[in-house]
């Protein structure tokens, strides 16, 4: 159960500090209007920390299932949705993080766990 918890953690963890060092390096807002490149950057960018947060969170807790990959995504989705209702200005990132980036650690896990079964 440990185990568990530890690689939930460390799963968003990941979700975060790379999402923290993207704005903190680019000097984007999050919660500014984005040109359409780095909105399409973030999304790339997003989708690919999104989905290492998934494998390694499934491969730390060492599941059989994509139980704890769900449980990832709804904690992504849930501080996302939060965020969405207390903060001020364009949205665009807690969008992001409930639509596409939650899934994308599901299908991390997915991945993740394919590799291990063959």
């Amino acid at each position: 159960m440990i185990r568990k918890i530890l690689s939930i953690i460390s799963g968003y963890a990941i979700f975060v500090l790379t999402s923290i060092a993207l704005f903190r390096i680019s000097g984007q807002n999050p919660h500014a209007d984005p040109t359409i490149w780095f909105a399409v950057f973030t999304l790339i960018y997003g989708v690919f920390s999104s989905f290492i947060a998934g494998f390694l969170t499934r491969l730390i807790a060492k599941t059989t299932d994509l139980k704890i990959n769900y449980v990832l995504a709804l904690i992504i989705a849930g501080f996302a949705t939060f965020s969405l209702f207390k903060t001020e200005g364009n949205h665009w990132t807690q969008l992001l993080a409930i639509f596409i980036l939650a899934p994308a650690s599901i299908f991390g896990g997915l991945v993740s766990l394919k590799r291990i079964k063959k």
